[in-house]
């Protein structure tokens, strides 16, 4: 029986922030760093990750057809009353 896992890329994010945490952590454990000065380092690296899946490459869901037509008719409606205003 083999075990298939197939990570997203938003659980590879979610792993990469509990490593950097913990090797942070653990750095300040087992090194001469301070524990706030490691938690602080692996804080700092799980920062980039957030980043990064928040601004870079957010989640965004499939636009369903309906949403679309609403879009439309909402873009259509707005170009319509800015038309009218200038007129």
């Amino acid at each position: 029986m083999e075990l298939d896992v197939s990570l997203d890329y938003y659980d590879k994010i979610l792993a990469a922030i509990a490593v950097s945490l913990s090797g942070g952590a653990l750095a300040g454990t087992i090194t001469n760093l301070r524990l706030r000065v490691g938690l602080l380092a692996g804080a700092l690296v799980a920062t980039t990750f957030v980043y990064h899946a928040m601004f870079r490459n957010p989640p965004r869901p499939t636009p369903s057809p309906q949403a679309k037509a609403a879009a439309i008719v909402w873009h259509a409606f707005i170009g319509i009353l800015l038309v009218s205003a200038f007129l």
